[in-house]
């Protein structure tokens, strides 16, 4: 099977299978969502950190000659630093001098939106416009996995579709916040998926005779998926601190780290 196929396939499922487990997570009962979504998100950290350490980064200082070693930790920093700097700017974009999710006032649910004002209609614009963005954005890391190794897109594109989901998810509750059908909020978001699709497809043409700088793509990616594991979804798990729900949260973290390392080492076996 071909590079681009494979790009096609796995972009497509980290962004529209996100999308459609999203949405039929909130025909759960809410009681029942508040319930699961902690879960989702103790698993992405696990998904997100293993991929990142184990996956993107070993194999991106592999590719690379002893002389750039320190250009790649640095790019890994810089990575960190803008994904707080452009944080922070949709932060100050969206919630102004209103009560929004970054200032703690959601529901449970709601806080896993990553900081986007809602209440209005014109929110749910900045969400599908934000949204698609960011998987365009998912699309070329894939791709610049896949053109490293192919064992190392496929553990990239199910670490992005672990921490995927619970953002649609909150996407999902903004959305019908602010005034959209649950038809029109799942149209929405699956177009916004396509994103990632097209992301990926650019990408794998841009990027393919450009062998240079796919290391640096791959620790941009291991810093995009740092910071979203400690900076965004890490803090929610620290509301609760009694020890059944922090047991609750290392077992899926260890579950999600798991599932990473089983995946690489059954994709190695099938290399060999």
């Amino acid at each position: 099977m071909s590079t681009l196929v494979l790009v096609i396939i796995f972009t497509a499922i980290g962004g529209i299978l996100s999308v459609l487990a999203a949405g039929f997570f909130l025909l759960l009962p809410e009681r029942r969502q508040e319930k699961v979504l902690p879960h989702g998100v103790s698993f992405a950290i696990g998904a997100l950190l293993t991929v990142a350490f184990c996956g993107l980064i070993p194999q991106a200082f592999e590719e690379s000659p002893v002389a750039e070693m320190d250009g790649l930790s640095a790019t890994i920093l810089i990575g960190i630093l803008g994904f707080f700097v452009l944080e922070k700017l949709l932060i100050w974009r969206h919630c102004h001098s209103q009560a929004c999710a970054a200032h703690g006032e959601d529901t449970p649910i709601e806080q896993h939106a990553h900081g986007h004002q809602h209440g209005h209609r014109s929110a749910g614009v900045f969400i599908i416009v934000g949204d698609s963005i960011h998987n365009f954005v998912d699309g070329v890391l894939i791709a610049a996995a896949f053109l490293t190794d192919a064992q190392l897109g496929i553990v990239t594109s199910l670490a992005v579709a672990a921490h995927e989901i619970p953002q649609e998810v909150g996407d999902f509750a903004i959305l019908l916040h602010s005034g959209y059908s649950r038809r029109n909020a799942l149209l929405y978001n699956v177009m916004s998926s396509l994103a990632t699709v097209v992301g990926g497809v650019l990408a794998y043409f841009g990027l393919g005779n450009l062998h240079a700088v796919l290391p640096y793509f791959l620790t941009l990616a291991a810093s995009s998926f740092i910071y979203i594991a400690v900076a965004d979804l890490i803090p929610s798990l620290h509301q609760k601190t009694d020890m059944k729900t922090s047991l609750q949260q290392i077992g899926f973290i260890l579950a999600g780290v798991g599932l990473i390392l089983l995946m690489q080492t059954i994709a190695h076996r099938f290399e060999a």
